[in-house]
């Protein structure tokens, strides 16, 4: 590892801007009947963009902190008005040709809506095929078993016992069956039709009403549907529903419409932050919160009766509450042991005092975690269509962890395979197997580079047209197709980059699969976990539900060597003879900002033969002095210098495009239209709607590890300007260090928060029901999965 010293030549002028605000966890928020700055909710239409990492996010206990949004979250306001992006004289492209592509995105965007929801359905058929409800909960005493009772008279339509809070609120009218309105993130965005320009029009008159920016009308008559404008009238909270805008913003808008009548104890207040809460967990990562975080954050929300407003919430429907038993040691043994008499008498007694977490979570990711696990179950209880001693020539010929990967998938339904780079050629060898088998096999990338590398890695180039991306696979875009009840014609699904998934993508993967088919989950445990809730790669590791096949293939060179000592908290001094590793010492961010643009657009170049097209810079978030914004507009003036004027943008941008919250796709600006933005991603061309532009495109040249994490590029320039030192992370190093092929260079102004953050910052924690849902559908698994690892050794 050497050091580079510093230069006194300046290549360029380093960009300068405003660093980002940063919230302080637990700041109380002014109750609606106090005093605020007029132009509050003015912030909103710019805030609605999202602008940080979900890493950054506050940890469960307080969830109502998070900077802007979620890293890849761009478009979370998808109809939101944007910049202008078009109406230049040099768009090359004709009215018909971007015509025949706008069709194309449209019948992509609307077959990948069809599919989900014909998944969505089959969801709903193999829940009411179950014999008999499962009882659960019966011998609960005290608040737990109240929520459980609310629970069962919010499903059955009636207005839950007033005894499940202290206080027994207003009456309320009964609440209907809750509405199961899925929404898979990677269809919304794109396939949400733009709300009638009349009902724009009215939520714009209620708008300004209120003193809201005008500019949130579209968005709010998307996300608020069919009668905004009366919604809005009756119910000013329900603001808090459109991307970026938070409670205080909210309270300011109901004080101007309400007048009087405005306070802070309003049940739609309480209501709607509940709700808002839960979303902002969800952003976090969280699929559920514990009753006494989330209460104890709608009290810093200025919430007078948290628990009324979680009760509200229930008895509409906007919320659900769970009750999970706690794992204590040895429970399912004296289960086991407890046959007749004194000693059943014993368990049942030790069952009633059995502890239990209260949860409560929005209804689409409950359904997401229950469907996911229900398949997993079906998946691993399925018998194989095939014998498995059809694998074993092919085992033997495979060699170290690869043939034991080989021999765990021809044993079992589900198999879990860890490993980092160099590892990605075991489930490589296994789908070059499998096909040999004549099996209907197909491996799944995260994004369109990881499918591009591991195609690389396959022995058989016909075999490339078995390697997708899983957005492609879920939407029909790519893969085989599915059959005539719905399912994806597979016999085995290798998804790699597994740490990626959440739980509404792994449930309709899961969901997918037909019966007999095989799954295996294969990833880089150390990476970042998925942009959207959950962390099921991690949850099932820890539930070991399944065989799981650790590789023995370590990552080459000092690069593997340093990224690996990442991984298990170390940070070593790496012998680097090529200079494949180098540190660049700054002061400040400024320093950060010259020294970056000098390493990508000269240095690496000069010395490595590698372009600035194919370097990556990764910093830790969008805003602040050396973040996304800051670097994009240093690098742009150096290396594609222009007036930006499609919308910040000229021919030639690197950009990072995000077509829903959560993915990010790397390309270039071609040109702009009426219709848009045009831009080549993947060798694939897209059209931005310039209303949508702003919300979804960046410029690229510097990206957040959520950004980055599934790509490699050959060099890779990591900054860690000093205002960043909170930010890191050892999953967060171990990722940006780990985006590296050839080179990396680290802009290092952090001093010893960096050794500090790989030794002793792990990732932050994420609330999920998976895993006990796993122990009920999967109660034998652990022996099975013992089974397999010793007679591996």
């Amino acid at each position: 590892m050497s050091t580079e010293p510093d230069s006194p030549q300046s290549t360029e002028n380093a960009a300068t801007a405003e660093p980002d605000a940063a919230e302080e966890p637990g700041t109380p928020v002014a109750a609606p009947g106090a005093e605020t700055e007029a132009e509050t909710l003015a912030e909103a239409a710019a805030d609605s963009r999202g602008e940080a990492e979900p890493e950054s996010h506050a940890e469960a206990g307080s969830v109502a902190v998070l900077t802007d949004g979620a890293d890849g979250a761009d478009g979370a306001a998808d109809d939101a008005e944007g910049s202008e992006a078009g109406g230049d004289g040099g768009a090359s492209t004709t009215a018909e040709a971007a015509t025949v592509e706008a069709a194309a995105q449209l019948s992509e965007a609307q077959a990948e809506l069809a599919a989900q929801k014909r998944e969505r359905e089959r969801i709903e058929r193999r829940k009411a095929e179950k014999a008999a409800p499962i009882a659960a909960g019966a011998k609960l005493s005290g608040k737990a078993a109240d929520l459980l009772a609310a629970v069962r008279a919010v499903e059955g339509g009636a207005t839950p016992p007033a005894t499940v809070f202290d206080e027994e609120p207003a009456p309320r009218r009964a609440a209907p069956e809750p509405v199961r309105r899925p929404q898979p993130a990677t269809a919304e965005a794109v396939a949400r039709p733009a709300p009638a320009a009349d009902a724009v029009e009215g939520v714009r008159r209620v708008l300004a009403g209120g003193g809201a920016p005008e500019a949130l009308a579209p968005q709010a008559a998307a996300v608020l549907g069919e009668g905004a404008e009366h919604l809005l009238r009756d119910d000013p909270w329900q603001l808090l529903r459109v991307p970026g805008v938070r409670p205080e913003q909210a309270d300011g808008f109901a004080r101007a419409l309400l007048g009087p009548e405005c306070a802070p104890d309003d049940e739609r207040r309480g209501r709607a932050v509940t709700v808002w809460l839960l979303e902002q967990a969800a952003l976090a990562g969280h699929t559920a919160l514990e009753l006494p975080t989330l209460t104890d954050a709608l009290a810093r929300q200025a919430v007078p009766d948290a628990d009324a407003a979680v009760q509200s919430a229930l008895a509409e429907g906007e919320a659900l509450v769970f009750q999970d038993a706690l794992d204590t040691p040895g429970a399912a043994r004296q289960a086991a042991d407890a046959a007749t008499g004194e000693e059943a008498e014993e368990s049942q007694e030790g069952e009633e005092t059995r502890p239990v977490r209260v949860l409560v979570g929005l209804e689409r990711y409950a359904l997401a975690e229950e469907s996911l696990a229900d398949a997993l179950a079906r998946v691993v209880n399925s018998p194989a269509k095939e014998a498995s001693a059809r694998w074993e020539p092919a085992a033997d010929a495979a060699p170290g962890s690869a043939g034991e990967l080989i021999r765990a998938v021809a044993g079992h339904g589900l198999v879990l395979h860890t490993g980092g780079e160099a590892a990605r050629a075991e489930p490589a060898a296994l789908l070059t197997a499998a096909r040999k088998l004549g099996l209907r096999s197909v491996a799944a990338c995260h994004t369109p580079d990881g499918r591009r590398r591991f195609s690389a890695l396959l022995a058989d180039p016909a075999a490339d047209d078995a390697v997708v991306t899983v957005p492609g696979l879920l939407s029909g875009a790519e893969g085989p197709g599915r059959d005539g009840d719905g399912t994806l014609a597979l016999d085995l699904l290798i998804v790699l980059d597994a740490p990626q998934l959440d739980v509404e993508s792994a449930a309709m993967l899961a969901e997918s699969l037909p019966d007999g088919a095989r799954l295996v989950l294969s990833g880089d445990p150390g990476v970042l976990w998925s942009a959207g809730p959950g962390r099921v790669f991690a949850d099932l590791l820890a539930a070991r539900a399944c065989p799981q096949v650790a590789s023995r293939t370590p990552d080459p060179g000092p690069l593997g060597e340093l990224v690996s000592g990442v991984g298990v908290g170390e940070l070593n001094q790496v012998d680097a003879p090529g200079r494949e590793i180098v540190i660049v010492p700054v002061r400040d961010a400024g320093e950060a900002v010259h020294r970056t643009v000098q390493i990508l657009a000269d240095s690496v170049p000069r010395a490595f033969g590698i372009t600035s097209d194919e370097a990556v810079v990764v910093t830790p978030g969008h805003g602040g002095a050396a973040g996304t914004r800051v670097l994009n507009a240093a690098l742009k003036e150096r290396l594609n210098p222009g007036p930006g004027r499609f919308g910040g943008f000229d021919p030639g941008d690197r950009i990072a495009y995000s077509p829903v919250p959560g993915r990010t796709v790397a390309g270039r600006v071609v040109t702009a239209d009426a219709d848009g933005l045009h831009l080549t991603c993947a060798d694939v061309s897209v059209v931005v709607p310039r209303e949508r532009v702003e919300q979804t495109v960046r410029h690229g040249w510097a990206l957040t590890a959520h950004q980055a994490v599934g790509s490699r590029w050959p060099a890779a320039v990591v900054v860690l300007p000093g205002d960043a030192a909170q930010a890191l992370s050892r999953p967060w190093v171990y990722t940006a260090f780990g985006r590296a092929e050839r080179h990396l260079s680290v802009v290092h102004g952090v001093e010893q928060a960096l050794p500090r953050a790989v030794a002793e910052v792990p990732a932050k924690p994420r609330t999920t029901r998976l895993p006990v849902l796993l122990r009920t559908q999967l109660p034998v698994a652990e022996q099975g999965t013992e089974r397999h690892e010793q007679r591996r050794s």
